[in-house]
């Protein structure tokens, strides 16, 4: 049976939409990173970049959320667009802007604006800026369709909704009345069932809630060398 190792965070999410959307059966192995669950051995197995989440598909490992998305779509047939090479295209297209784009510049974002030292303000304002920037081109390239790729209900949408979710988290209160396009869609996709049950997989264990010193030394650990 397929591994799912994961925790709730935004790119777990993503694979978590799309197990739940397909049905494909799967054994939940929790990954809690405050405690450090990353960096054991039988995890970097796995994923030897010790990031969450990574799959183990009956001995074939497969990590980064998107890598993820993409493999489980073509294994199953599943939330793809019709089979046309333009169709292909915006789907890589869109499926690597958010990989490369939209999450890493997401998550710099959270990182400076509640994590990092106060005193960086360069480095808040240059990932804030590029996060809008981002959410500017994705806002604008739904302004006219209903889904990512065209009218088709596809990984990239799920890949969007596991970070665009918590765009005010990300980008402040006001995220969602000027995004409105994203907004539309995170809603249309939080309404469907499946993204019910994805959310609430991290109820079913115990996470650590605490960002306390030990969490930081782990999560942030060139924090804790610098200090050294």
């Amino acid at each position: 049976m397929l591994k799912f190792y994961f925790n709730g965070a935004p790119n777990p999410n993503k694979v978590a939409l799309f197990l739940e959307e397909s049905g494909l059966a799967y054994e939940l192995v929790p990954v809690d990173t405050r405690k450090g669950d990353q960096f054991k051995p039988e995890f970097l197995k796995v994923n030897p970049n010790g990031k969450v989440p990574a799959i183990d598909d009956n001995g074939v490992f497969v990590f980064d959320s998107n890598a993820i998305l993409l493999y489980l779509a073509e294994k199953t047939g599943k939330f793809l667009p019709p089979n046309t090479p333009a169709n292909r295209a915006q789907l890589l297209s869109w499926l690597m802007f958010i990989a490369s784009g939209v999450g890493p510049y997401s998550g710099q974002a959270v990182h400076f604006k509640h994590f990092a030292p106060k005193e960086l303000e360069y480095a808040r304002n240059r990932y804030q800026f590029e996060a809008e920037r981002h959410y500017t081109i994705l806002n604008d390239h739904l302004a006219n369709r209903r889904y990512m790729v065209g009218d088709t209900y596809t990984i990239v949408d799920m890949a969007l909704w596991g970070w665009a979710r918590l765009a005010p988290f990300v980008l402040g209160e006001e995220a969602f009345a000027k995004f409105t396009n994203v907004k539309r869609l995170v809603d249309e996709i939080s309404e469907r069932p499946a993204a019910a049950r994805a959310v609430a997989l991290k109820d079913k264990f115990v996470f650590k809630a605490e960002m306390d010193d030990e969490a930081r030394n782990i999560m942030f650990r060139h924090l804790k060398t610098k200090a050294a």
